[in-house]
């Protein structure tokens, strides 16, 4: 694996992070199943191998842990290794929601008018499209598709697409977005049972799925738990922020990766938006690194962990609490 730290060697050295990153994140079912821990190397035809000695690996994996990096931490690789190998651990037994915001140093995720592109840099985008990767469904509410008609594709970074989960419990949207028109990407579309025609299964291009809208409260637990019955464990909830605010309010999200840019809007839509606390002290202080992202800042949130220690969820309990620092 290079280490070359000229321009050219910077690109080449993230494109075979991201390659190893992509085969640990399709082999975690497996040696999930496996139940033993095994150290791995990248060989020069671009594969994952088993390997015996500590001198040689990359990557190792454990049953308790999942993936952990093996390389020394001031290797240009590990930080990408770093910040991606906790979603690659997640399998279906252990299943993952992570959520993402990009947003403006005080707070907004976009303009009165709806106006978010772009908030954050390139280079969180790649993230994103990282992200979608990753997971195997991106989740998006019915505003951010109205306001931004997004495609949710993996088109600048080398990797699947994910399904496509548009979440629009009152039905509001029209078929004629991206999403439902494009044919580039699976998408699922989910509203109320209510509001579908008897023996109505699509929705332009989308299939289509009920939740129960008699129980308005546990509209997202439904939703999880369609998604984990249809085989989908890694779940990217990518917006907007009412969609974002709703899965952290009700704690269905493990982790939360929310980008700062260096930009002042004024005043226009907020990120996060929960139920007030009177006392800092009952407020969440989630376990977190920070990454930076070009211009932009990282923070990689881990909700199972306070900064107390305390644990919130067992979902990869076994993973140590986060700490990273630039």
């Amino acid at each position: 694996m290079s280490l070359d730290l000229s321009s050219a060697g910077k690109h080449e050295v993230a494109n075979t992070a991201w390659n190893v990153i992509q085969l640990a994140s399709s082999m975690s079912e497996e040696l999930e199943r496996a139940g033993h821990a095994t150290l791995f190397r990248f060989d020069k035809a671009g594969q994952l191998k088993p390997v015996e000695s500590d001198q040689s690996a990359v990557l190792g994996w454990s049953p308790d842990r999942g993936w952990q990096s093996r390389l020394s931490p001031d290797n240009p690789q590990d930080e990408l290794f770093d910040l991606y190998l906790p979603i690659c651990s997640s399998t279906t037994t252990r299943p993952m929601t992570i959520g993402h915001l990009g947003q403006s140093l005080d707070g907004f995720i976009a303009t009165h008018s709806g106006d978010s592109q772009f908030v954050t840099g390139n280079d969180n985008i790649v993230h994103l499209h990282r992200m979608r990767a990753l997971c195997n469904a991106v989740i998006v509410g019915a505003g951010t598709v109205a306001a931004d008609d997004p495609q949710l594709t993996t088109r600048h970074v080398t990797g699947r697409n994910p399904i496509r989960v548009i979440f629009d419990p009152t039905r509001r949207l029209q078929s004629n977005y991206r999403v439902f028109t494009d044919g580039v990407a699976q998408t699922l579309y989910v509203c109320a049972q209510s509001k579908i025609r008897p023996g109505e299964t699509m929705f332009g291009n989308a299939t289509i799925a009920g939740i129960d809208d008699t129980q308005p409260k546990h509209d997202l637990l439904q939703l999880v738990d369609l998604l984990h019955t249809r085989g989908y464990s890694r779940l990217f909830v990518e917006g907007g922020g009412v969609t974002v605010s709703a899965f952290l309010e009700v704690d269905l999200l493990d982790r939360l990766h929310i980008a700062i840019a260096p930009l002042l809007i004024g005043d226009g839509r907020p990120a996060i938006r929960m139920s007030p606390h009177a006392s800092l002290r009952d407020c969440l202080r989630p376990g977190y690194r920070v990454f930076r992202m070009g211009g932009d800042v990282l923070f990689d949130c881990d909700l199972k962990v306070s900064v107390a220690g305390s644990d919130k969820k067992s979902s990869l309990s076994s993973i140590p609490p986060v700490t990273r620092i630039i």
